[in-house]
């Protein structure tokens, strides 16, 4: 989507209970990439505080503007830079996903270098695995 132009994205986890680091990767990559062509915003809504502890702890914050469930303490949230929501994506072929994979935990670690130590044995299991599927192929 970033690269047919669009540069406003909205994730809402009002229904997301938990996030898993490829999730977690995801977005930071997506908020990377808008850093990376010099315009955009990610923002999310309503991260329940597991989410929003998880996003602090891997030192992801930083990269989104917030919008939190009422009662709980207002970050950032711009609803008139005309946003885009993402409801429907392409299918994905399993190659694509196990790079996709990758893609994501290596830009939890470029968000955020303490998660070098969190994610490094996970990286390596999906290259290696990405590698020996790419082998078999």
């Amino acid at each position: 989507m970033i690269l047919r132009g669009n540069r406003y994205f909205v994730v809402d986890l009002a229904h997301c209970e938990i996030m898993d680091s490829t999730f977690l990767g995801t977005l930071a990559g997506i908020a990377l990439r808008l850093r990376e062509v010099g315009s955009g915003m990610l923002s999310v809504i309503d991260p329940n505080a597991r989410n929003m502890q998880l996003l602090q702890n891997l030192g992801l914050d930083h990269l989104f503007s917030f919008e939190l469930p009422e009662g709980v303490e207002s970050l950032p949230y711009d609803r008139d830079a005309g946003a885009i929501v993402a409801s429907k994506l392409d299918p994905v072929q399993p190659s694509e996903q196990q790079k996709t994979m990758i893609d994501a935990h290596e830009a939890l670690i470029t968000a955020s270098p303490a998660n070098k130590e969190k994610f490094k044995d996970v990286l390596e299991l999906l290259k290696q695995e990405s590698l020996s599927e790419s082998q078999d192929t």
